[in-house]
């Protein structure tokens, strides 16, 4: 188990060593740069999974994400919490909002077919290195799902349980501030992604 750092002034260092993990250290904030710091140090063939640390989410449901890989059926699995079990208040309405609009754009354009951009996913080392991830904070999971779509990359949803936060600081889905810049954040990245891919058809 490979655990990220960037910034806490919690235990979060001593437990995660206490638990028998290695600790990657990285001075910059943000939850694209921690991921980013834990795909440097990851070999090709691991199956990096990631979740939410607030207890929102089940990691016993990490069985459900790693399978389809397993199996070969996908290259990148999304815990949808859409097509799963959400507790009540779990998802606001704003962000039930903002998943279906990022969702939308995403299957309007590059022909998908999302219903969440659920944090608890799974995808192999080598596999998310070769998508050229740059995002290094709020725009790391429509990133990945976009990039994942312009590569044809086989993306598959599973059902996966959702409940209120356990733990920890609501930093975006709590207030409005933050919800609004990570609103903003995806909308860029995917008009971003969008750009690159005009330019390089008329290459």
């Amino acid at each position: 188990m490979v655990v990220a750092n960037n910034g806490s002034s919690d235990e979060t260092v001593y437990e995660a060593e206490k638990a028998g993990a290695k600790v990657v250290s990285t001075a910059e904030k943000g939850y694209g740069a921690a991921c980013l710091a834990v795909l440097a140090v990851a070999p090709d063939d691991v199956i990096l999974v990631y979740l939410q640390a607030d207890g929102s989410e089940d990691a016993g449901e990490t069985e459900l994400l790693v399978a389809p890989i397993l199996r070969g059926e996908a290259d990148l699995v999304i815990g949808s919490r859409v097509l799963g079990e959400a507790s009540k208040g779990a998802l606001r309405g704003h962000q039930r909002f903002g998943n279906w609009l990022a969702t939308s754009l995403l299957n309007l354009i590059w022909g998908q077919s999302a219903t969440d951009l659920g944090p608890f996913r799974a995808i192999r080392a080598g596999v998310l290195r070769d998508l050229g991830m740059r995002d290094r904070n709020y725009g790391w999971t429509i990133e990945m799902q976009v990039r994942a779509a312009q590569q044809g990359l086989r993306v598959v949803e599973v059902p996966v349980r959702y409940g209120l936060r356990l733990a920890g600081e609501e930093k975006v889905s709590g207030n409005l501030m933050g919800s609004s810049r990570a609103a903003f954040k995806i909308l860029w990245v995917i008009f971003q992604r969008l750009c690159a891919s005009a330019v390089s058809a008329n290459r």
